[in-house]
């Protein structure tokens, strides 16, 4: 099966206001047609800036220093904005973290998938509110034709994400990337959500990249899981195996901070991980790790192949190699 998209030692750094800071390190990730991967880690590891650059959305002040982004096997890192808008909205959409913020208070939900539907696809404004309800139909909101004329602010908060869900599927992209879905919801909610997402990706092939912090999540959702930590991937697994036989320590650290029967504690990392600017010696999570060992301050470890599908960047492994 191809590979839908593929990104090869990608590299970015920001500008700061007194220093230029790298915030990915040598990222390689693969992503097959009809297939789900879940980038997984805490908030500030570059799991949205990881996502963005695939979007070519980054921000301003930030420089992508090296690498590749492969879109069905062609580069897009150097492609103009004319030739993104092609693909941007029409080939990959975007699911944000807040639905409220997405959408525009001052215009019906139903006018802004429409324009949506009109500068990606070549169909009358007619055609384009049919398919506009019909892809409200399709995450399952309540009277689509009503909630077509309602504002954001007529919504609940499930409501608006399943509208965000709804204009991402209205041109019928390939890839679907979902940063943190389901941040803004109640338990109950999330779920919701989480299962319509992966049922609309089984029923119409379409490719999925979910970011998230909740390795619960990942489970319920994604083929296979890239761990990230400061910028670096420090995992990649099938999820199965990710829950099964976890190598690196942060991983491990990762699932045992997951909720556990029969205990009303839940068990943390210590320490925070390091900010972009910090010049990190060694491995980033030697000051964190409860198996570190004194190579550990001195060498950054590469990721490497444990088995043919399990790969991780941890010293206690390196005799593997």
């Amino acid at each position: 099966m191809e590979n839908i998209l593929e990104i090869k030692n990608l590299n970015i750094s920001f500008k700061l206001e007194s220093q230029t800071a790298k915030a990915i390190h040598g990222v390689s990730l693969q992503l097959k047609r009809a297939k789900s991967l879940g980038i997984v880690g805490e908030s500030g590891c570059g799991k949205s800036v990881t996502a963005m650059s695939i979007m070519k959305l980054l921000p301003s002040n930030a420089m992508i220093e090296s690498g590749e982004i492969l879109w069905k096997g062609k580069n897009i890192i150097n492609y103009p904005e004319k030739d993104m808008l092609q693909i941007r909205g029409n080939k990959i959409a975007l699911i944000p973290q807040d639905p409220m913020t997405s959408l525009n208070p001052l215009y019906t939900v139903g006018e802004q998938i429409h324009e949506t539907i009109m500068l990606h696809q070549k169909v009358s404004k007619k055609e384009a509110k049919e398919i506009a309800i019909e892809s409200l139909k399709s995450v399952k909101l309540p009277e689509a034709d009503k909630s077509y004329n309602d504002y954001p602010h007529q919504f609940s908060g499930g409501m608006r994400q399943r509208a965000i869900i709804a204009m991402a599927l209205s041109c019928n992209p390939e890839l679907i990337i979902a940063d943190e879905p389901t941040t803004a919801l109640d338990v109950t909610v999330q779920a919701q959500i989480l299962k319509l997402i992966k049922s609309i990706q089984e029923e119409r092939g379409t490719s999925l990249l979910l970011i998230t912090h909740d390795l619960g999540i990942v489970a319920e959702t994604c083929d296979n899981v890239a761990v990230l930590y400061a910028g670096r991937i420090v995992e990649y697994t099938d999820t199965r195996s990710i829950f099964k036989n976890p190598l690196h320590p942060y991983t491990q650290g990762l699932m045992k901070s997951l909720p556990a029967k029969n205990s009303l504690r839940l068990k943390t990392i210590k320490g925070q991980p390091p900010a972009i600017s910090d010049n990190v010696s060694g491995c980033p999570f030697n000051s964190r790790c409860d198996q570190k060992m004194e190579i550990c301050e001195n060498i950054s470890p590469e990721l490497i192949s444990v088995t043919e599908n399990h790969k991780v960047s941890c010293l206690l492994h390196k005799k593997i190699m």
